[in-house]
């Protein structure tokens, strides 16, 4: 039995009778306190309360809740900072003044686990993740001698994200100063476009980012810093933070990279540039933004061989992947992809060309813009500025005696006639569309000003797609469920059945995921589907009809995912559910 459950039990706050049920139950000894908190028994504020008190009272050290995946950091120290009059700070969401950790070794802060975070004329405040460690506090306080001490707590894991990051800062601080002196020495534009040391700095820059996955890279001004951060696995990392004069030339340098107008910072500028990072070639699709402190960029990561992924390769499964080429190796008709934005819609599309392109066929893209450029494919990138629409390219390429469209996505009715027509006309054509599931995309498209026959006629398949985070596998570990997560995933599980989630180590950056798949649904468009869609018949009758036909669901999907081990339940629910 753990700890706290067993201290529970001989302080009498629960009772031998409601353990000695569970267990009964099959549930594990270490697993018991978290049912007794979902179940009521023991309410979780009334656990935090309990942790809180003993930790105060000396019989708890604050590392008791690493074993506990179900009690949060962040809500007992919250607790915590109440009780002991002190501040609980929410890194993220600070604008930290970095010049304060110049003056201390960062050996040091490593060591106490503390950061500055901010500083007047009489004090400095800390950030500290255990408040009742003296030692650290006294070391600090000799740092500063003529100042007072300020305790704030923070989260162990934020602390740590940011000692990192200063680590980071500390590694290309020579090329930063580099950067700083060739400035001083600048008089003239054309000197500033010369100079070697931003080049260096963006390369170590794009380097840092590409090498942990990142898919966006994003800078940013701050009121007092330049923040760089990068989208890994769908979720926002920062890299990089930089004194805030390093941003005006790091801005010029990658909007010079991109033939943009380094002048102009008034209005939204896009653009693209190619560069190699280590041994291969990296294109970058720049956006600017003006936002209140400068310029927000961000550059979209274009990796030419993620263009050449086959789908089987992105996750999908084998029944949806036969699915799909069945409908691909139709000789005409329309092939949707449909999913929020993010869900790698593009990657399938392109995909789904891979499959499609050869000698024989010609196969035009209209797209917006043109992420990755392909051999044997005709690319049109539309241009508003010179009235070149999706409908205006549709309608040009159909004189171009095509064989198979891409449509980037279709966004207004004008645009579906031409691509349903296409269709209907003995073009394969396929585009993406914004639904949540496949069976959307028809009342979407009724919506959209289509009669429903044409629909019917027209359509020949629709695959709805998300993409979820894999479990990384150097931290992999087998993950009880509760009763109310396996209520909630339902009552299909195989008997025996094991799931697993990430604990977090060094190698994920302590999220417990490591790379991003697909999940996904393929709608085939049957006889008896196409009869009902032509008649009109609503979602709740079309679901019917699918799962007559073998349709199985993206959740459904997702949750084989987590049977297979490649990713948690927790994640599923988070991406599928609903």
């Amino acid at each position: 039995m753990d700890r706290i459950t067993t201290d529970l039990l001989a302080d009498g706050s629960i009772m031998k009778g409601q353990v000695d049920r569970l267990l009964s139950k099959g549930i594990s000894e270490n697993l018991v306190l978290r049912d007794i908190t979902l179940s009521g028994f023991m309410p979780m504020d009334r656990l935090v309360r309990y942790i809180v008190q003993k930790v105060r009272d000396g019989v708890y050290d604050l590392s008791i809740i690493d074993n506990y995946d179900y009690i949060y950091e962040k809500v007992v120290l919250e607790k915590l900072a109440n009780e002991l009059d002190l501040l609980f700070i929410d890194l993220d969401t600070i604008d930290m003044d970095y010049h304060l950790t110049d003056k201390i070794p960062l050996a040091q802060l490593q060591k106490h686990n503390a950061i500055p975070v901010s500083h007047d004329d009489m004090s400095v405040t800390f950030a500290f993740n255990d408040p009742l460690n003296i030692e650290a506090e006294e070391a600090m306080q000799r740092l500063f001698p003529r100042k007072i001490i300020k305790i704030a707590l923070s989260t162990k894991k934020q602390i740590s994200s940011f000692l990192y990051k200063i680590g980071l800062k500390e590694s290309v601080k020579g090329l930063v100063q580099k950067v700083q002196d060739e400035l001083q020495s600048i008089n003239t534009i054309e000197e500033q476009q010369a100079a070697s040391s931003i080049l260096l700095l963006i390369d170590v820059v794009l380097k840092t980012c590409i090498t942990s996955r990142a898919s966006d890279v994003h800078v940013e001004p701050t009121e007092k810093n330049c923040v760089v951060r990068g989208r890994v696995d769908g979720k926002l990392v920062e890299m990089f933070i930089f004194e805030k004069s390093i941003y005006p030339p790091l801005a010029s340098r990658l909007k010079l990279l991109a033939n943009l107008d380094i002048a102009e910072k008034r209005k939204p500028q896009d653009g693209r540039f190619s560069t190699a990072v280590g041994a291969r070639e990296y294109d970058f699709r720049i956006s600017t933004l003006p936002i209140l402190y400068g310029e927000s960029i961000v550059m979209r990561v274009l990796d030419k061989e993620k263009a050449l992924v086959k789908l089987e390769d992105a996750g999908m499964d084998s029944d949806s992947y036969h699915k799909l080429l069945k409908g691909l190796k139709s000789p005409y008709g329309i092939i949707l992809v449909t999913g929020p934005t993010g869900s790698g819609k593009t990657t399938t599309l392109y995909g789904a060309l891979n499959e499609l392109r050869n000698v024989e066929d010609k196969v035009i893209t209209v797209e917006d813009p043109v992420e990755y450029r392909m051999n044997l494919i005709q690319q049109v990138q539309v241009n508003a500025k010179v009235g070149l629409s999706f409908s205006d390219a549709l309608r040009s390429i159909l004189r171009q005696d095509p064989d198979k469209i891409m449509i980037g996505e279709i966004r207004d009715q004008e645009t579906l006639e031409i691509a349903i027509k296409a269709a209907l006309t003995g073009h394969m054509v396929i585009s993406t569309l914004h639904t949540n599931d496949s069976i959307s995309a028809i009342p979407r498209m009724a919506d959209m000003g289509i009669e429903h026959y044409l629909i019917s006629g027209a359509l020949v398949a629709i695959q709805a797609q998300r993409l979820i985070r894999k479990i990384c596998k150097h931290c992999k570990e087998e993950e009880e469920l509760s009763p109310s997560v396996l209520e909630e995933i339902g009552g299909n599980i195989p008997v025996g059945s094991r799931f697993y989630k990430g604990s977090g180590c060094k190698e994920c950056s302590d999220s417990g995921y490591i790379g991003r798949e697909m999940i996904c649904e393929v709608l085939e468009i049957t006889e008896e589907m196409a009869t009902l869609i032509a008649k009109g018949a609503g979602k709740d009758e079309m679901t019917r009809q699918a799962r007559a036909d073998g349709f199985v669901d993206i959740f459904q999907n997702g949750l084989q995912k987590a049977l297979d081990g490649i990713t948690s339940v927790e994640e599923i629910l988070k991406v599928a559910k609903g």
